[in-house]
C-alpha cells in the first residue's frame, strides 16, 4: 500500500439498512478485549470472568477453525464503526439447533434498533442458509429491555432457570426463549412465500 492509497473497506458479510455483520479477525483483538470490560455490558451479559489480551487473541484464532459457531462483528454502515458482536453457537447439525447471543458495546448505541437489525440478519442467515430449525437464547430477568426486544422480534418464552446467575451479591433468574424456522418465515417471509406459491390460470 502506498502513502496515498486508502485503507481497504471492511468486508460486509450480512448487510442491513443501518448495520452490517462482518467476520472477526486478529486486527479486532483490542476492540474485543476492551468491550469485555464495559461495566454495563458485563452486567447485562452476566460476564463474571476476566480475560487477558492474549486469551482474547487465542479465542479469535480458535473461532476461525470452529465450524460449530458463527461469530460476527456488528458495524454501522455510515462509518464502519464496530458497535458490538453477535454469535450463533453450538450448532447441532443433527437436530438443527443453535443458540444466539448478542452484545452492543456502548450505551450510546443501545436502544436505537441496531441490535434488532443485527439479530434479524443473523436469524435470516441461520434459518435461510444454515438450515437451522430452532434458535434459542438466554436472557437474565433484570434485562427487561432485551426481553421486550426479543419478544417483539418473535422469540417465545419457554421457561425460567431459577436463580441461575450469581451477580452483584444476588441470584437472578435466566429466561429461556426460542424461535422456530416456521415462526420466522411466517413473521418475516409470509408475503414472499405466498407470492412464490401462486399459480396463474390461463
Amino acid at each position: 500500500m502506498t502513502l496515498f492509497e486508502p485503507a481497504p473497506k471492511p468486508v460486509r458479510f450480512l448487510e442491513g439498512e443501518r448495520v452490517y455483520l462482518r467476520p472477526i479477525g486478529l486486527d479486532d483483538t483490542d476492540w474485543y478485549f476492551r468491550s469485555l470490560y464495559n461495566r454495563e455490558g458485563r452486567r447485562l451479559t452476566g460476564t463474571q470472568k476476566h480475560y487477558s489480551r492474549e486469551q482474547i487473541q487465542q479465542y479469535i484464532e480458535g473461532k476461525s477453525q470452529d465450524s460449530s459457531s458463527v461469530l460476527l462483528l456488528i458495524a454501522r454502515r455510515d462509518d464502519d464503526r464496530v458497535i458490538g458482536d453477535i454469535q450463533i453457537g453450538t450448532i447441532d447439525t443433527f437436530n438443527r439447533n443453535a443458540f444466539l447471543r448478542i452484545a452492543i458495546d456502548q450505551q450510546e448505541n443501545q436502544g436505537k434498533g441496531y441490535g434488532s437489525e443485527a439479530i434479524r440478519l443473523m436469524l435470516d442467515y441461520g434459518f435461510g442458509i444454515l438450515n437451522l430449525h430452532r434458535i434459542e437464547l438466554n436472557v437474565f430477568a433484570y434485562n427487561e429491555r432485551a426481553i421486550h426486544t426479543y419478544e417483539k422480534l418473535g422469540f417465545q418464552r419457554e421457561g425460567v432457570q431459577r436463580q441461575a446467575l450469581y451477580y452483584n451479591h444476588a441470584y437472578h433468574d435466566s429466561i429461556l426463549m426460542s424461535m422456530l424456522a416456521e415462526e420466522y418465515r411466517a413473521k418475516y417471509l409470509g408475503s414472499r412465500q405466498e407470492a412464490g406459491t401462486k399459480t396463474t390460470v390461463t
